[in-house]
């Protein structure tokens, strides 16, 4: 992974992890131990999910910018039917609070996109390169 790469990784996933304990305290307060229980899953989930996902365009960049938004969007689909199969596979569940975890992704989910872009938006990156020559034109 490159030095931006970490940086917007760092940047989403601790705001991410501090949503999601003050998730799982109100969780706790609201909903005893299966809520905490359920926020702390939900917090996590998200937080694996969204690392893979910041891990897979990294290493697509590397390849090529097509194979960068191959990934992101690829990554991106499999996100949203790997937690609609997880949410409905414990749809019934009685371990935790379902209430508390659906939440905790979902406000996650905003939190960690919103610092991502943040990130993203703060990171100084050359989308030409200066260096770069045309072929038959200016020095030889």
């Amino acid at each position: 992974m490159q030095a931006n790469d970490v940086r917007v990784l760092k940047s989403a996933a601790i705001p991410t992890l501090a949503v999601g304990v003050v998730a799982v305290v109100v969780s706790l307060l609201m909903a005893g131990g299966k809520g905490a229980l359920g926020a702390a899953l939900g917090t996590l989930l998200v937080g694996v999910f969204f690392s893979i996902s910041v891990v897979a365009v990294s290493y697509a960049a590397r390849v090529s910018p097509q194979m960068m938004a191959i990934a992101a969007m690829l990554s991106y689909l499999v996100k949203v039917v790997v937690i609609m199969i997880v949410l409905s596979a414990f749809r019934d569940t009685t371990v935790w609070n379902t209430q508390a975890f659906a939440w905790s992704v979902v406000i996650c989910t905003l939190v960690w996109t919103g610092f991502e872009v943040r990130a993203f938006m703060k990171t100084k990156m050359l989308y030409v390169d200066p260096e770069a020559r045309v072929p038959g034109k200016g020095d030889s």
